[in-house]
């Protein structure tokens, strides 16, 4: 699965006229084969033993350039560090209070709130993002030891 979504990646970064370097292609690999929506330090701290030249700031750089296509979501959390995730469909996250980390879980849209929204706020509402906090099971696990 990750291999065909790795070379859709890797075809959209072509039709974009993008150069596919080294580090790029490590990211992109790295971002479609984690399932955690890891930092860019996270990213930098995964690849820096094969790339030993590469600075954090490449990370960022590449992240943007991922974004910017489209292949990467960035999530913002207030003044904690953006996360990236790989999914760009439609779905929504699940994150744990305890660890921090982000689960994908599928929904169907609602599209409704956005029209609601839409009707009460006056805004022309473009995108929305939801999220469900609480404790996972590792955590749970850890705390009833």
């Amino acid at each position: 699965m990750s291999d065909h979504r790795l070379q859709d990646a890797i075809d959209t970064l072509k039709e974009s006229g993008v150069r596919i370097t080294p580090q790029r292609h490590a990211v992109l690999e790295y971002l479609v084969e984690s399932m955690s929506h890891p930092t860019a330090d996270d990213i930098y701290k995964a690849l820096e033993h094969k790339f030993p030249n590469m600075s954090v700031a490449t990370v960022y750089n590449n992240l943007r350039v991922l974004r910017e296509i489209g292949l990467v979501r960035e999530l913002t959390y207030g003044d904690s560090s953006s996360r990236f995730d790989c999914n760009t469909s439609d779905h929504y996250h699940a994150i744990c209070e305890s660890c921090g980390k982000i689960v994908d879980f599928h929904y169907p849209r609602l599209d409704e709130v956005e029209s609601l929204a839409e009707q009460v706020t006056g805004f022309h509402v473009s995108h929305h993002r939801m999220e469900v906090y609480g404790t996972c099971s590792e955590c749970r696990s850890k705390a009833a030891h």
